[in-house]
């Protein structure tokens, strides 16, 4: 069994070597670490090579710079977490933030959550700038998972930081839409539509809120009414596509082997 963690990096030598050390320190030999980073112009890279540890593989997203006119920050990085999720060799795939930390026995609490569901999601305390503690729950309460497509849609819930799933969903996952999408929604519709999802209660990350992220968290959203409704649309028609592309391959693929087992 392999554990992968994807991570994306741009500009984080503020709060990155934390989040590092609090995931190497709970890793084994044959796990990885794939960060992608998505052209820091500060020390984050030099941060991430002085670990010199053989687990951590470092990526450089190759952007399209014509893309990156009019687009909003979380779905450039969506892309650059894309990137990272395709070098992902594990059995199981983590998520996670460049400027969080890791609770130490996140990865002892999840796994065995991960061998009876697809895709499961943790709660996590939020802290500010300074390590002081804002919220002891990100999501107040229990979520019941699965929501539906429409809910998901209206209302985004699912996390990134704090997500893990199994191969057979990133596989359904990727590639991304070309059009832009929130890569943990992305993924948590899929894992609901063919696969089994779980939410537990337990406090697995330190999700730090500032003024630099780019989550849709940090407050009420200042994207417009327009852009949300355009953005809507655009994923539910995205969500079909992929949802009749997959149930084609599945129907090929048991129409051959019935073929040949015939």
């Amino acid at each position: 069994m392999k554990v992968s963690v994807c991570m994306a990096s741009y500009n984080g030598e503020k709060y990155i070597k934390s989040q590092i050390s609090s995931i190497l320190d709970q890793l084994g030999n044959n796990d990885e670490l794939i960060i992608s980073d998505d052209g820091s112009s500060d020390q984050t890279i030099n941060i991430i090579e002085s670990f010199n540890d053989e687990r951590i593989i470092l990526l450089n997203h190759k952007q399209n710079k014509d893309s990156r006119k009019n687009i909003y920050a979380h779905y450039l990085v969506s892309s650059n977490f894309e990137n990272a999720l395709k070098s992902s060799s594990g059995d199981f795939i983590f998520l996670a933030d460049q400027d969080d930390i890791w609770v130490e026995n996140k990865l002892d609490i999840m796994l065995p959550y991960l061998k009876q569901y697809s895709t499961v999601m943790s709660d996590c305390s939020i802290f500010d700038e300074k390590n002081v503690m804002i919220s002891d729950s990100f999501f107040n309460n229990n979520i019941n998972l699965p929501r539906g497509l429409f809910l998901n849609i209206s209302k985004p819930l699912y996390h990134g930081c704090c997500m893990a799933f199994n191969k057979a969903v990133l596989d359904l996952a990727l590639p991304f839409p070309k059009k832009m999408i929130l890569h943990d929604n992305w993924i948590g519709i899929l894992s609901e539509r063919f696969g089994t999802v779980k939410f537990i209660d337990d406090k697995l990350v330190k999700y730090r809120r500032h003024y630099e992220n780019s989550s849709f968290s940090q407050g009420k959203s200042k994207n417009t009414i327009i852009f949300k409704i355009r953005y809507r649309l655009e994923l539910f028609s995205q969500v079909l596509k992929r949802i009749i592309s997959i149930k084609i391959k599945r129907k090929f693929i048991n129409n051959m082997e019935h073929k040949y087992l015939n």
